[in-house]
């Protein structure tokens, strides 16, 4: 497969890149992280402190892409069917109805999902695991792209509810955006002291287009002994005894497809060992579970990832 798109589509995709950073000034990095799982497919969790610009971001990338978008504030007494849609009963022909939920579209940001209760946000499992929702028996495939942007304040924080391990697995991706420097700062409040900017962003990227640069990228190449090193940096995570939970089969096929999607972006169609490295540290850390003796020994899982990498041997 030509791995070469249109360079009218690589000039989009830069002109989003560049949407992004006028509306969310001096974080360059998670930008580019963010856009490795816009073509890799992936949903993104954006966890941290209010006000920090979480969801101006995720509303930013929506509107910078020609897909339908949907939020829903996650808040303690949403419901399944608030997402996912429930059959309405209709009196003139006595047959119920089903009205689809906001699950339906391209782009759903589920803001502070972790404010839901667990029932709720289990709504998001099936869809984000297989992009289609069982409703009633029945299945309802989900539109093409689909991702989830969900942002979460930390688990400490008043009224919130620690996501099910199985939820965080789904996530391709997890985001730390942090506070902004003095400079960068000091330019958010002449940016935004008329209008806010994402107010004034046009789509620069179709959905046709981001679909082909999704099937690119699952074609960029991958050496087998890469492959192998993805896999000896996921099961050295299984037998880490600061671990008492690793990273499952399906950390491995989503660090395999983030190092594709950072291949190409870097403007390569093959994967090397340092695309690996650049994204292990977002895609790994929200899949492991530390122990109690490592969690109140002050260890974080950031540097248990950071350890296993410096300990597995990188392929030549």
């Amino acid at each position: 497969m030509n791995l070469t798109p249109p360079s009218n589509v690589r000039q989009r995709l830069e002109r989003l890149k560049s949407n992004l950073s006028g509306v969310i000034q001096g974080k360059g990095e998670c930008i580019d992280i963010l856009l490795v799982a816009v073509l890799a497919g992936g949903s993104v969790l954006m966890d941290d402190v209010p006000g920090v610009g979480k969801t101006t971001l995720a509303k930013a990338l929506a509107n910078s892409i020609d897909l339908s978008f949907q939020r829903v504030q996650f808040t303690p007494d949403l419901l399944p069917s608030d997402i996912l849609g429930s059959s309405i009963y209709n009196p003139v022909d006595g047959n119920f109805q089903f009205r689809r939920g906001p699950i339906f579209c391209n782009v759903l940001l589920a803001d502070e999902i972790n404010r839901a209760s667990p029932r709720t946000q289990s709504a998001l499992l099936e869809a984000m695991s297989e992009s289609q929702a069982t409703i009633d028996g029945v299945c309802h495939p989900l539109h093409a792209p689909f991702f989830v942007l969900a942002t979460q304040n930390p688990i400490d924080f008043h009224g919130t509810y620690p996501l099910p391990e199985a939820q965080l697995d789904r996530f391709l991706i997890q985001l730390h955006l942090g506070y902004p420097d003095l400079d960068d700062e000091v330019n958010i409040l002449f940016s935004q002291s008329l209008s806010h900017p994402v107010d004034d962003l046009q789509p620069v990227l179709s959905q046709e287009e981001l679909l082909s640069l999704q099937e690119i990228v699952t074609h960029v190449h991958v050496e087998r002994n890469v492959a192998e090193y993805i896999v000896r940096i996921v099961q050295e995570s299984r037998t880490d005894s600061r671990l008492k939970l690793g990273v499952s089969p399906r950390g491995s096929l989503m660090l395999f497809r983030a190092a594709q999607a950072t291949a190409y972006q870097a403007g390569r169609d093959f994967v090397l060992p340092d695309d690996v490295q650049k994204v292990a540290p977002y895609v790994l850390p929200h899949r492991v579970v530390l122990t109690s003796k490592a969690k109140y020994g002050s260890a974080s899982r950031g540097e248990v990832v950071q350890s296993l990498l410096e300990r597995v041997d990188v392929p030549v």
